[in-house]
């Protein structure tokens, strides 16, 4: 990598203002989606380009770029001239470009054999571990943490349900990749991250899609990687997970444990949000045991991490975390303390604030408040909130999502002489 120096692009750095990489990256994708171009931009891609990496975007995100800030040209961005990258990058292999992507992703969507399913995820010609390269490259480097981006991109937007079994084969060709090695350390080092991060992802999908032994059995995977790798950030990453697995299935104190290792782990990166998180994993598993008490010190913590901002150091996958986040994870405590008038506060906040780009956190977070409205007692207005969610449920597939929705079904059946819940739970039974 160290073969063509670059500097850092300053001027772009400027225009992100006092954004994090993550909120600025938020602001890229909403700016697509209104001149219709589709980029799976995250505070990663951000990085890469104040850092120099990226001398000049594609053609998707040049268009989206020069959108955002009329009147500019590439060069006023800070950006390189098309014919100069392309000059000293001929001598190279030829990149994935997020363009090829977006072909991808459309055929991902409509279907296909896992060979498709693992090209769509950012991977050519990595469908058939038979045709792995003897040594990883950068090339196969970058297609792993493509496959990253892209499972989150298709998560956020439709849910789990349709992706999970087509992420596992891109996942075994990067474990694969890394029983190969690499031609350099820094690209093993790199392949490390990727197939932990790539696990960690695959495993949720399982998670949100009722899977939990699959999950258990990725996370676990993800974790031994971190273990391998040396990498902290990765190892709090899945304890992190482990701990919110933990608590779905019942087993609190393993949540607490999980969440209190993450911790540990993420303590010398320098990142408060990934504290807040952690903090907010662990309260959730002291909502399980019944202990207020440390559930509301865990709390305490995790509000006084998240003011303080974020930083450099935020986690790539950490972009999902903000302010609705953290609502919707601390209703989740008040709820299972049986506070669900509290919780229904929490939650109608957390869907108000969330970015209507992240459909599944939309209809997660409404199918939350629908359940808490039904158990404090406001059962037209739990049917509202229910009838939202099978709105949303259109485009977001997620098991986990429609197991709420029953459960609030099921609280609302005594209140059925309500013309709005009868219309609400008629709709849902035909759903």
């Amino acid at each position: 990598m160290a073969a063509f120096p670059h500097s850092p692009n300053q001027t772009f750095r400027r225009l992100r203002d006092r954004n994090s990489p993550a909120e600025f990256a938020a602001m890229v994708r909403r700016a697509a989606k209104e001149i219709g171009e589709t980029v799976s931009c995250d505070a990663r891609y951000i990085g890469r380009v104040e850092s120099g990496e990226i001398r000049c975007p594609n053609y998707a995100y040049e268009r989206v770029f020069l959108h955002m800030f009329p009147g500019r040209t590439l060069a006023d961005l800070g950006f390189s001239p098309r014919e100069a990258v392309r000059g000293r990058s001929a001598q190279r292999s030829a990149p994935f470009t997020l363009k090829e992507s977006d072909v991808l992703r459309r055929a991902f969507m409509a279907g296909g054999s896992a060979t498709v399913a693992a090209a769509t995820l950012g991977f050519t010609l990595l469908g058939d571990t038979r045709r792995l390269p003897s040594r990883a490259g950068e090339s196969e480097a970058a297609a792993v943490e493509e496959a990253v981006r892209q499972i989150r991109l298709l998560d956020d937007r439709h849910g789990a349900d349709a992706l999970y079994r087509k992420a596992a084969e891109p996942l075994r060709t990067a474990y694969a990749l890394l029983d190969a090695g690499a031609s350099r350390q820094s690209t093993e080092d790199r392949l490390h991250a990727g197939a932990g991060e790539l696990a960690i992802s695959v495993g949720w999908l399982a998670h949100d899609s009722g899977r939990f032994d699959d999950a258990r059995s990725h996370y676990a995977e993800a974790l031994a990687t971190a273990r391998v790798a040396g990498d902290a950030g990765l190892e709090a990453h899945a304890f992190s997970n482990m701990a919110f697995l933990a608590r779905d299935c019942g087993r609190p104190r393993e949540s607490v444990r999980a969440a209190q290792a993450g911790r540990r782990a993420a303590r010398s990166l320098g990142s408060p949000r990934l504290l807040s998180l952690l903090a907010l994993r662990e309260a959730g598993g002291w909502a399980g045991l019944a202990d207020r008490k440390a559930c509301e010190e865990a709390l305490t913590r995790a509000h006084t991490e998240f003011s303080r901002g974020t930083a450099p150091a935020d986690p790539e996958w950490m972009s999902f975390f903000g302010e609705a986040e953290l609502e919707s994870l601390e209703s989740r405590c008040w709820a299972t303390l049986g506070e669900h008038a509290r919780a229904a506060r929490h939650a109608r906040r957390a869907a108000d604030l969330q970015d209507p780009h992240f459909a599944r956190n939309v209809a997660l977070y409404t199918a939350e408040l629908a359940d808490d409205l039904a158990r404090a007692g406001a059962p037209d207005e739990a049917a509202w909130a229910g009838g939202r969610v099978l709105d949303l449920l259109t485009e977001v597939q997620s098991t986990r999502i429609r197991s709420m929705l029953s459960g609030t079904a099921r609280a609302l059946v005594p209140h059925q002489r309500s013309p709005r819940v009868d219309a609400f739970l008629t709709r849902h039974a035909a759903v």
